[in-house]
């Protein structure tokens, strides 16, 4: 797959078969969309095309409302990869693109660039200034610029919209098995390891202390997780935390560490993946620090045991 940032050096693409949208979390409703798209572009001997938009619209046509997002652009970019997509164009939306009629919309972005043979859309798929567009003008002048029209059953659309806030509820009520499910894989958290209290070392639970690389990722509810950790030299298995750490400080700032399993690397500033098996438990206080040791033997044990029906182990 090729992935493209600047539309003025776009290859001509032979026959492409173009679809739009942000695909946040390129979940299964998203994958199956992403399957008629790979699927017709085969039929006809072209090119599968997915058009995505950095930084994500809604942040520009409403910077006072939060976004979280359930994939970061390189992320993102992985799993359209893995769902078969030739060709993925990221266009920079700024100002000047929001501000392109409907109209221009179609003929000096879609046709110039792209010169689609077929554009799969939402019916509800909306473009251009004010967003003024859908798939009826884009049927309307369909003729017009030689290129077809598939409509996306509403029913799918609308699967695909409702599972994003799903998930992202979810997630933010700790309830990562959920998540998983539809996402049809476990959510995963990319972030940087930096220098912590490094108090965990001095009970037998060294932690990587994390800092996200996006901050506009929707990060789960505080409590311990069972989770599978990717570094450079591979990938481990490890129980999380979220939150304030009750035992150890009355700072009011969350925290994400980490307790890598059978792990004893230096990884300061370097990057890691965290992807989310299970929920554990919620934060506590403790009473000593004796009493924390025993819960995370604990916790350990659990996770131990659910990673491995989990099959991860």
């Amino acid at each position: 797959m090729a992935i493209f940032f600047n539309i003025t050096t776009l290859p001509a693409f032979k026959n492409a078969v173009v679809t739009i949208g942000t695909f946040d979390g390129v979940h299964l409703g998203h994958r199956c969309i992403l399957q008629e798209v790979v699927s017709q572009a085969k039929t006809i001997n072209g090119e599968s095309v997915l058009i995505t938009f950095d930084p994500h619209p809604r942040k520009l046509i409403f910077p006072d409302q939060e976004l979280k997002l359930l994939t970061p652009l390189p992320t993102k970019l992985e799993l359209v990869t893995d769902a078969g997509i030739d060709h993925v164009v990221v266009v920079p939306f700024t100002r000047d693109f929001a501000n392109l009629s409907a109209e221009d919309y179609i003929s000096q972005f879609l046709v110039q660039y792209f010169k689609p043979h077929t554009i799969i859309i939402g019916h509800d798929h909306q473009f251009g200034h004010d967003r003024k567009g859908g798939i009826d003008l884009l049927q309307q002048l369909s003729k017009q610029y030689d290129y077809q029209v598939v409509e996306i059953p509403a029913q799918l659309i609308d699967e695909a919209a409702v599972s994003s806030t799903k998930i992202r509820k979810a997630i933010t009520a700790g309830h990562v098995q959920d998540a998983a499910h539809m996402l049809g894989r476990y959510y995963t958290l990319t972030g940087k390891v930096i220098k912590g209290r490094q108090l965990g070392r001095t009970i037998g639970y060294p932690t990587a202390n994390i800092t996200p690389n996006d901050p506009a990722q929707v990060v789960p509810a505080i409590g311990i997780y069972a989770v599978t950790v990717q570094v450079a030299s591979g990938t481990f298995n490890g129980m999380l935390s979220i939150g304030y750490n009750p035992t150890v400080t009355d700072e009011q700032k969350i925290n994400i560490e980490v307790n890598i399993f059978d792990f004893d690397q230096d990884i300061y500033g370097q990057e890691l993946e965290l992807s989310f098996v299970t929920y554990l438990r919620n934060e506590e206080k403790f009473a000593s620090l004796e009493a924390l040791k025993e819960q995370l033997a604990k916790d350990k044990e659990n996770t131990l045991a659910i990673l491995k029906i989990a099959q991860v182990l």
